[in-house]
């Protein structure tokens, strides 16, 4: 058995620079993870793209920041597209310094967060240790094939966030699960029950706000949304579709602010149309005391436990969104802040991560050997 200090090399996503909001939950990801693993003893170095930033300084963190285009997202593509790189792309040369790093820091492994196909192929060729944590389910044909490969041929190298998110892929093991972690230190309780409704995320079709805000407009209620808007076309047609001030914008905020407002909400809801891998906001609004009322569909299945921390309803059913809310009054909050502390604190995930990679580094990889 390994048992000691891990020299890690953490890879950003080349969607945006971590702060950017572009990259959604898998920003807060690396940051959780990045505290988490530093507090087990072990040395990080992250590699991500320009304009990143840490908020807080350690003698066990470096952090190289690379200059360069950002690569579109999977999100907003079909499913039958192809692989694209932009010229000048954030993505490649992300990867040049990180394979650089590899072989000179002699490090133990490289965690790669990116869900993108230049990583997983590299994991091919490469005689570097390169971890996958898979951020989304099977949003492209071309990705699902890399990430089926991959799991054929190196299948320890592959973890996921919710086994609901793996069972989009092709697997030929028991998918690892290392669920999301949050540091509580950021979140304050908040234990007022007479508060607005909540709604985050980013602000396009797949995250489905149009239904929250429905929800909202059936109880003549103000909703408070926050999150970066990606679509400007789609929010006005949400807000045009409803009363006027139902929507209170309130933007993408930083985690003390977003937090802080957060916790003012009696009640949370997630609306998500697609397969979510896991669901930040959901547990975010639980670190302070929030109930959510969500779709039972992906990750937040797994999630929210129906009459503890919140209620599922089916996907699209608004008439059962608006009952659960009447509701939701019976859920101690208290609940809520103690499931998140047992099952997605930054230390809990640090440690699933620390045995996923110790696990993966004292096997034989490679399956058809």
């Amino acid at each position: 058995m390994i048992n000691k200090q891990l020299k890690l090399i953490l890879v950003s996503t080349p969607i945006g620079y971590i702060g950017s909001g572009r990259g959604g939950g898998v920003e807060l990801t690396i940051i959780s993870l990045i505290k988490g693993l530093i507090l087990l003893g072990h040395k990080i170095t992250l590699v991500a793209p320009k304009g990143s930033k840490v908020p807080f300084e350690s003698e066990n963190l470096e952090i190289k920041l690379i200059d360069g285009i950002d690569q579109p997202s999977w999100q907003h593509q079909k499913k039958t597209d192809p692989v694209l790189i932009p010229s000048n792309s954030v993505l490649p040369r992300l990867w040049e310094v990180v394979i650089d790093l590899a072989i000179s820091k002699e490090s133990d492994a490289v965690i790669n967060f990116a869900y993108d196909w230049l990583p997983l192929w590299l994991t091919k060729i490469q005689k570097i240790k390169i971890f996958h944590l898979i951020s989304m389910g099977a949003e492209s044909f071309v990705m699902k094939e890399i990430i089926s490969q991959i799991a054929q041929l190196f299948p320890l190298q592959l973890a996921f966030h919710t086994k609901r998110q793996s069972e989009d892929y092709c697997l030929n093991i028991d998918p690892i699960i290392v669920g999301n972690g949050f540091d509580m230190e950021n979140y304050l309780f908040n234990d007022n029950q007479n508060g607005p409704l909540g709604w985050a995320g980013r602000i396009a079709p797949e995250k489905g706000l149009e239904d929250a805000v429905k929800v909202a407009n059936n109880l003549d209620e103000k909703l408070l949304v926050w999150g970066l808007i990606e679509d400007k076309e789609y929010a006005s047609k949400v807000e045009n579709n409803v009363k006027k001030d139902i929507i209170e914008w309130k933007g993408f905020l930083p985690t003390n602010k977003f937090q802080e407002q957060l916790g003012e909400c009696r009640a949370f809801i997630n609306t998500p149309k697609w397969n979510e891998a896991y669901g930040n906001v959901i547990v975010e609004a639980m670190a302070c005391g929030v109930p959510v009322i969500g779709y039972d569909l992906g990750g937040p299945g797994e999630l929210i436990q129906d009459g503890l921390n919140g209620f599922l309803v089916e996907p699209n059913d608004i008439k059962a969104m608006i009952k659960a809310i009447k509701s939701v009054s019976i859920i101690k909050r208290r609940n809520c802040r103690d499931w998140v502390e047992q099952n997605a604190s930054n230390k809990v995930f640090a440690q699933r991560v620390e045995n996923w990679i110790k696990k993966g580094l004292n096997k034989n990889f490679r399956t058809d050997l």
